[in-house]
């Protein structure tokens, strides 16, 4: 039984599944207008969704955030006093254990999905000895589960196809060739569960355990409402691994990040040591 702080359990009850605001502000599709933004918000809000992840770099300076904002619910749960927890993204081991220290942490968001489970070996440990939520980010490969790329293409001014295919190492032609057969695979499987590769690989990781809330990120409303329904799909323990195994992490082309963004991933990146002397 993983020991998360107590409140942070009803938490998780309540939002088991979280919304990446990120891709409102045009990260794999066409930029959103605000209104159209907004709609999505209040959409996964109406349906339960209770935990939306921003942050001040998302669309440029502070624009998703301000687009969040426009949410009136985020003001109420200011003034109810239910805003009030630390987290911590693509941090190290010992950053994590050091921040633990000074005061209790509740989630920690890194990239975890079909195709990239390194965490799986020393991060989701951790975080259940110390009992901390896990939250996964990029949970569908980036919208690769979705088909992007692969049997959707991209809008030509969306930040995925005039960035990603460029730099992003697993989009890019060769290696988005090779991982099209992987793709053909969850798709299979989909077909057997009845519902799609997306759907598939999001219950996946939902059901990696109790303290995990995946933040999928989407601007569309049938998207947001597909992703939802993967709550109601039930794996057995034989069908994760089946689909586990499914997408060999050896068989993946490509890194999981751009090459920029290495040096501050949770292997490379460190927080320097508290100043003893302040």
């Amino acid at each position: 039984m993983v020991n998360v702080v107590p409140d942070f359990v009803a938490f998780l009850k309540v939002s088991k599944l979280g919304l990446g605001c990120m891709g409102l502000n045009g990260t794999h599709n066409s930029p959103l207008p605000e209104e159209d933004g907004i709609a999505v918000i209040k959409h996964a809000f109406d349906k339960g969704v209770t935990f939306f992840d921003t942050a001040d770099v998302y669309g440029g300076p502070h624009t998703n955030e301000i687009l969040v904002g426009k949410v009136g619910e985020l003001k109420k749960l200011v003034e109810e006093g239910k805003i009030k927890y630390i987290g911590l993204s693509e941090a190290s081991p010992d950053t994590i254990r050091r921040a633990h220290a000074v005061h209790p942490i509740t989630d920690v968001q890194m990239e975890w999905s079909l195709w990239t489970r390194d965490i799986e070996e020393e991060i989701v440990p951790l975080c259940r000895e110390l009992g901390i939520g896990i939250v996964p980010y990029s949970p569908i490969g980036r919208g690769f589960f979705a088909g992007k790329a692969v049997v959707e293409s991209l809008p030509a001014d969306s930040f995925c196809n005039l960035f990603c295919k460029a730099s992003h190492p697993r989009f890019k032609e060769e290696n988005l060739e090779k991982n099209k057969n992987i793709y053909i695979r969850i798709d299979n499987l989909a077909k057997k569960h009845k519902c799609t590769p997306a759907q598939l690989a999001l219950a996946w990781i939902l059901q990696q355990g109790d303290d995990v809330i995946p933040i999928p990120g989407t601007s569309k409303i049938k998207n947001l409402d597909d992703n939802i329904g993967s709550l109601a799909l039930k794996l057995t323990k034989e069908d994760l691994k089946e689909i586990a195994d499914a997408v060999p992490i050896q068989e993946v082309a490509g890194d999981r990040t751009y090459e920029s963004m290495k040096k501050v991933s949770w292997k490379l990146a460190n927080t320097p040591p508290k100043d003893t002397k302040a």
